[in-house]
């Protein structure tokens, strides 16, 4: 009898940059942003990290790809209106809306050297709200970095709480701090100390961006 000659194991299967995709975004959804590596990434999808450089050069082209791609799908260019502050707040709370349920996309952007090219639409519209409301371009920048922040902050630290809340069925230690403060040493706190998680809680963004706007505004 003649032995059957071995099988070579052969190629991984062929991936797409589609399934490259999906993959990444499950992994950064689901686990964070620096647990996606394309060591990680290609046994995901079940091939080695040199298939993956067939489709992107490294982890930073990959985030923007998934940047793009969420923009793309999420991020809708609203109607603008005439008033160029109404403009402002209206792309910035389209802004807000797209990113409030997707954190891991605004930890990305917070970095400052990544973005997504869809997104530059949204940015020019608020730089040219502000300036024609009167601000200098120097100074439109400004302000769109202040919006930025308290736009990008306020979606973390809720997602953060949201997260921590979700993993523990007791007191938080702030609230076992809070349910004995000394009216007598911190009385505004203690007054507002047993609805805190409550009050906080509550949906205030819109209220804050347009105070933040027509403080820049109103700045000398």
């Amino acid at each position: 009898m003649h032995e059957k000659p071995r099988r070579s194991p052969g190629r991984p299967p062929r991936i797409s940059l589609d399934q490259v995709l999906d993959s990444a975004r499950r992994i950064v959804t689901e686990e964070g942003v620096d647990r996606l590596t394309m060591r990680r990434l290609a046994t995901e999808v079940g091939s080695t990290p040199m298939a993956l450089y067939h489709h992107v050069r490294d982890k930073d082209e990959l985030l923007v790809l998934l940047l793009d791609d969420y923009a793309k799908r999420a991020l809708r260019r609203p109607d603008l209106p005439a008033d160029p502050r109404e403009r402002v707040l209206v792309c910035t709370a389209a802004i807000h809306g797209a990113l409030a349920d997707c954190p891991w996309i605004v930890e990305v952007l917070t970095a400052d050297d990544l973005l997504s090219t869809t997104s530059l639409w949204f940015v020019e519209q608020i730089l040219d709200g502000l300036v024609a409301c009167g601000l200098t371009p120097e100074r439109a920048v400004h302000g769109y970095r202040a919006i930025w922040y308290y736009t990008a902050g306020e979606i973390l630290v809720r997602a953060t709480a949201g997260r921590r809340r979700a993993d523990s069925d007791r007191a938080t230690y702030r609230e076992r701090v809070f349910a004995d403060l000394d009216p007598n040493e911190l009385p505004r706190l203690a007054n507002v100390a047993a609805r805190w998680a409550v009050l906080t809680a509550e949906e205030t963004y819109l209220q804050g961006l347009t105070a933040l706007v027509d403080g820049l505004l109103n700045t000398p």
